[in-house]
């Protein structure tokens, strides 16, 4: 960490210096919210959250060696500087839009209602072929993560690959104001976090609020065969870049096998020449993500050869189609989230396996006064696949067994109440050998029944 002198933050921030005047010069080499995670030479600042109050922790950071301590309320007995503030959170951002101001590398922002983390994931992969990236670890990609995660860019890295997450209007605003994206990327525009946004139409507002905060200049890449993003064609400056499987597209991808669980190859064609490549993880999603990495990658210089490299070394990420063989059956841990449209992927990645196919499914949240409908047409969707099995559990998932049963009666279906019944029957309704996609929102805790699959099956 660089330029992030005690008077430099209290000046970023608006807050007041408590402190030896010769510490003011001091540079802090980390920023901190967790009183774990304190190193000696750290900025911790005392959050307030709904369960803890991060002000209670600061007699402990000041013994782990804490530089300084930004607060609301001055420290009862304290053993080191502090910078008071009216709001710490406030504070955090504020801070984090100067640090980002005073670094020279180009930020990758991206966003989308579906396919966000894995998107990120391939960008690093590619970049990493020739940049040492900084990319967003975990779900960082809120007002509080994303400003942790810019604090994370160190004097070694070239290049940052920023996961942007909102679920309301003025969020991707802040946002971006922190990232300054030089360049911005969008997936798609699903059905999500639809109880503020309304509509697709509210979504595309608000995921586009990016392009308002981003470096002058930057570019800008799109799914153009997603109807919402194309009609952004003609509305920007310079014109975005659009990759998709049609061929009017700036670049696309042809040819393309599906390999089952085990991925998918295909060629992709670029203005600079084409090259195949086999992508790792299944789901002919991940091919819009491989060609979004493509994309970046030729805007940032790297040769198809280094894209190519990048998309083959893609690892996956826990809870995202992230494919575990054990002796019994193959389980897809896709259960981090869900949304219609990522539930659909999903079960159509699963259509691709060996064996009998099983769908554990549970509730997806945020969806609206029309959630219960969307559930039901999640039903209908699977019906018409080749999934053999789905068991679901949580109240909403009920409109999702109705679908089943009334589009398609002789796929086996069971629903239970809770997540806890679903687990104990499991014993019951698994077959040696089966394929198993484990989905649902991050509130139903379905790693818990991914974690029981390990354990029961025997990971190998």
């Amino acid at each position: 960490m660089k330029n992030m002198s005690l008077n430099q933050i209290a000046l970023a921030c608006g807050g007041t210096y408590v402190g030896a005047k010769a510490q003011k010069s001091l540079e802090v080499s980390g920023v901190v919210i967790d009183s774990r995670k304190v190193e000696p030479g750290f900025l911790f600042i005392a959050l307030k959250g709904e369960r803890v109050d991060g002000h209670s922790f600061i007699p402990t950071v000041y013994a782990k060696g804490a530089a300084c301590v930004l607060c609301e309320q001055p420290p009862e007995f304290p053993s080191g500087p502090y910078i008071q503030v009216e709001s710490c959170l406030k504070a955090l951002k504020s801070l984090a839009e100067y640090y980002r101001s005073t670094l020279s590398i180009p930020v990758v922002g991206i966003s989308g209602s579906v396919g966000k983390t894995s998107t990120k994931e391939m960008i690093a992969a590619v970049l990493g072929q020739k940049y040492k990236v900084l990319k967003t670890e975990g779900n960082f990609n809120n007002e509080i993560g994303l400003p942790l995660t810019i604090f994370r860019i160190r004097e070694e890295h070239q290049a940052a690959v920023l996961e942007m997450g909102i679920s309301d209007f003025g969020e991707m605003t802040r946002l971006g104001r922190m990232a300054r994206p030089n360049i911005c990327v969008l997936t798609n525009i699903g059905l999500c976090h639809l109880e503020n946004l309304k509509d697709r139409d509210g979504i595309l507002r608000a995921k586009t609020e990016m392009f308002h905060e981003a470096q002058p200049g930057a570019r800008i890449i799109l799914n153009g065969d997603d109807d919402k993003l194309i009609t952004l064609k003609e509305s920007r400056s310079p014109s975005p870049c659009f990759f998709g499987l049609e061929s009017s597209h700036d670049l696309y991808a042809k040819d393309i096998e599906n390999l089952g669980l085990e991925g998918t190859r295909c060629t992709f064609v670029t203005k600079a020449g084409s090259f195949s490549a086999q992508i790792p993880i299944p789901g002919r999603h991940m091919v819009y993500n491989a060609l979004a990495g493509t994309a970046v990658g030729l805007a940032l210089n790297l040769t198809l050869e280094e894209i190519c490299a990048g998309i083959e070394s893609l690892t996956p990420v826990s809870g995202r189609n992230y494919l575990i063989h054990t002796k019994k059956w193959t389980i897809l841990d896709d259960c981090y989230n869900a949304n219609p449209v990522s539930m659909q992927a999903s079960l159509d990645v699963l259509s691709n396996a060996l064996g009998r196919k099983v769908a554990i499914l549970g509730d997806m949240g945020e969806l609206g006064e029309n959630e219960k409908l969307l559930h039901y047409n999640v039903g209908c969707y699977a019906a018409d696949t080749q999934v053999d099995a789905v068991f679901l559990a949580g109240n909403l998932s009920r409109e999702t067994a109705r679908g089943i049963e009334a589009k398609n009666p002789g796929i086996t279906c069971r629903h239970f109440d809770t997540r806890d019944e679903l687990l104990k029957a499991l014993p019951l309704l698994l077959l040696k050998g089966d394929s198993v996609l484990v989905k649902a929102s991050h509130f139903m805790e379905f790693d818990k029944i991914v974690e029981y699959l390990k354990q029961t099956g025997e990971t190998l």
